[in-house]
């Protein structure tokens, strides 16, 4: 009988540990899902207004002013469709605009893309997720690509680069090659008790 409850109470413990181990995947699996999902959001509002403006104007320059006038809008109306627990928002190490300056969380993660690039191992789909606090922050890498180093590489047009200075005087989102990590859009999600 002492056996048989043993026995019993053994695997009710293993059966709720079980549980409690699916249940935490499952909620990480959303939260990510649900990060991944607000990240598209962003990037693809912006990038549909980038390309249409570099069509439009091949010089870089129209995509420029859009940048200036406009990036920063956009990721206010995206936000404001999104659940008060959740925002998203661009960074990287070095930035253009003062209002996309890392925190010490996402140059942490910026150094692991930028190693996993360095040592060869990196993967444009790698997508990042930690927990800090009460907060889960969801992480896609930017790379730089060829159309971007009109207004981001090292050989920038003097029209572009006047546009920079007047608008962006302390800039240094500048000196990026194709391939590079450019950046971050990253998502952060309130745990589900404090939404």
């Amino acid at each position: 009988m002492k056996l048989n409850t043993l026995l019993l109470t053994a695997l009710l413990g293993t059966s709720m540990a079980l549980s409690s181990e699916t249940t935490t995947t499952v909620t990480e699996m959303s939260t990510k899902q649900e990060g991944i999902k607000y990240i598209k959001m962003l990037g693809g509002a912006l990038k549909i207004e980038l390309q249409t403006h570099m069509k439009a104007d091949k010089t870089g320059l129209a995509a420029m002013g859009f940048c200036t006038a406009k990036a920063g809008d956009i990721t206010k109306e995206v936000n404001s469709k999104l659940p008060a627990y959740a925002s998203v928002r661009r960074t990287g190490l070095k930035t253009r605009n003062d209002n996309n300056i890392p925190d010490a969380l996402d140059i942490k993660v910026i150094k692991t893309y930028e190693a996993s690039i360095a040592d060869k191992t990196f993967l444009p789909t790698d997508i990042k997720v930690l927990k800090e606090g009460n907060t889960t922050r969801v992480y896609k890498p930017l790379v730089t690509q060829g159309v971007c180093l009109k207004c981001h590489g090292s050989d920038i047009s003097k029209e572009i680069q006047g546009e920079i200075t007047t608008y962006y005087p302390k800039d240094k989102a500048v000196g990026f090659k194709e391939g590079f990590l450019r950046g971050v859009i990253v998502a952060e999600i309130k745990a589900v008790g404090d939404k």
